[in-house]
């Protein structure tokens, strides 16, 4: 059969086989048959090297493109591999050369990156060290998740190193979870036990009530009173519900033991809510200053700041009742401030009027002020609808907040348009 070896210089044609020449250590290797034509097949085996060829360019360029370059290091051993082995007709010393000079260059950047990581390993590291030693367990917690993430984040580092970094990293983890545990667990059997010793302090409690010797029982009480202040807190919804118990407990005991000694009780006084009062009837008591109404709203504007400060230390609920009292004192205040400023810039000698002709005049000023407030109010809640799709929460509770104010301006003002239509009807009577 002819031999073709002549017509290609990297390949021949023997016994219907195709075979490429060896090359570096490689002996000759069989890497087709002839199907139809030796110079067809010789051809094919051309254009297959042609595919190896570009496979090398296209891994050049993406490497050159790429910024994580280190990356390519296993695809390129593995097509030096399939190059190796790969069937086609072609110089195949090129190639492998130019995939050396690449695994040079990539093996290069990865020893510098590797340096690098373990720079960056061994200063997280040390970060690490002094975080385990936060007392504050979830502070340390939250720090430590958040430098796993940049540990995680933080390629990996020459073998020699592995094991050095990656073993205390996972050492001083470990060692900080199981102490923390250690800790929670212990904190739980504390809390355990309060709990334990405040539900039996509300089991004597009640045993109480049920003695024959009410001077006994009282001291026992007055002990067991002391012992539960001693016990500390336990979580909020158990205490709560615990205090509860105890405090009925108490209440029964005494009631009992008064009822037996006839000694009636002093209702205990809050002494916030003394204050409290104190300020609500000092706001009504402004209302009755009707020459110097301007002088009353800046006393006004100090209670609400008192009452913000004051009402804050209240351990109790508010009582909605006094709460209101004192609100509606004050926007009556304001609202009597603002209608007399208004009537002084149009009546000079408002002062000096009747008391039917004032009331005229207020009235008549007052109902304008409220069919124009209305109708702003009405107009700015369609500009401003509060529900719906892609709202801002925050923008929400802002909004509300504007148009409870202004719903409750119009109210006061209303009412004081009652107040003045009463009281004239009355002076024309």
């Amino acid at each position: 059969m002819e031999n073709l070896s002549a017509q290609h210089p990297f390949g021949y044609v023997r016994d219907n086989n195709v075979y490429l020449k060896g090359y570096l250590d490689f002996p000759d290797r069989q890497i087709g048959e002839v199907r139809n034509t030796e110079a067809e097949a010789i051809q094919y085996f051309v254009n297959r090297f042609e595919l190896a060829h570009s496979k090398v360019e296209q891994l050049e360029q993406q490497v050159q493109e790429a910024q994580n370059k280190g990356s390519f290091l296993t695809k390129l051993l593995q097509l030096r591999k399939i190059l190796i082995e790969f069937d086609g007709l072609g110089d195949f010393v090129p190639l492998l050369l130019r995939l050396d000079t690449q695994e040079e260059i990539l093996r290069e950047l990865i020893r510098t990156n590797q340096a690098k990581n373990l720079e960056i390993k061994r200063a997280l590291l040390l970060e690490m060290r002094e975080i385990v030693q936060l007392e504050d367990w979830n502070e340390a917690t939250d720090k430590i998740q958040e430098l796993k993430t940049k540990w995680l984040k933080t390629g990996p580092v020459e073998k020699p190193y592995e094991d050095e970094t990656e073993g205390e990293f996972q050492r001083l983890t470990d060692d900080f979870f199981q102490r923390r545990r250690e800790f929670f667990a212990e904190k739980n059997r504390i809390i355990d036990e309060k709990i334990a010793t405040l539900q039996d302090l509300v089991h004597q409690a009640f045993a109480q009530r049920r003695k024959e010797d009410l001077d006994d029982a009282f001291q026992t009480m007055k002990v067991l009173q002391a012992d539960w202040r001693a016990v500390g807190p336990v979580p909020p919804k158990k205490q709560t519900m615990l205090w509860k118990q105890f405090k009925k407990a108490n209440d029964l005991f005494f009631e009992k033991y008064n009822n037996a000694k006839g000694i009636v009780p002093k209702p205990r006084v809050n002494p916030i809510l003394v204050a409290l009062e104190g300020m609500a009837s000092e706001a009504e008591g402004l209302l009755k200053n009707q020459n110097d109404f301007a002088a009353a709203a800046d006393r006004a504007k100090q209670l609400l700041v008192n009452w913000k400060e004051t009402s804050a230390k209240l351990k109790a609920s508010m009582d909605r009742q006094l709460s209101e009292r004192f609100r509606a004192a004050c926007d009556k205040i304001f609202e009597m401030n603002y209608l007399i400023r208004v009537i002084g810039y149009r009546h000079p000698f408002f002062n000096e009027k009747p008391r039917i002709e004032q009331l005229k005049i207020m009235i008549n000023q007052m109902d304008y002020l409220v069919r124009k407030e209305k109708t702003d109010l009405m107009q700015f809640e369609e500009n401003n609808p509060t529900t719906g799709y892609a709202r801002n929460a925050e923008a929400d509770r802002m909004t509300m907040n504007k148009i409870n104010t202004q719903r409750r301006k119009v109210a006061m003002k209303d009412i004081l348009l009652i107040d003045f239509k009463k009281e004239l009807d009355d002076l024309l009577r």
